[in-house]
């Protein structure tokens, strides 16, 4: 049997915490990539140039801080009739 080669792809993993949304690591990523080609410096150090990789990098280890908008997806009236 002949093995096939092992690749390095740690840098484009997906957080394996099941608490993590899958969709909410690519939208900040995505955003913090846009801000590394905006002139951003990484807050890693890295021999990579590619925003994208650094990006999903300090996303996956949880250095880029955002908030949920609660607002935007629940209006204060739908708030108000689900509350208890």
């Amino acid at each position: 049997m002949s093995e096939t080669p092992v690749r390095n792809n740690a840098h484009c993993t997906l957080p394996d915490d099941i608490d993590q949304s899958t969709y909410r690591f690519i939208i900040v990523a995505a955003k913090r990539a846009r801000q590394l080609q905006g002139g951003q410096r990484p807050v890693l150090p890295t021999s990579s140039k590619k925003s994208t990789v650094i990006a999903m990098e300090e996303a996956r280890r949880g250095l880029v801080k955002y908030e949920l908008p609660t607002d935007a997806l629940f209006p204060p009236e739908v708030l108000e009739e689900t509350a208890i």
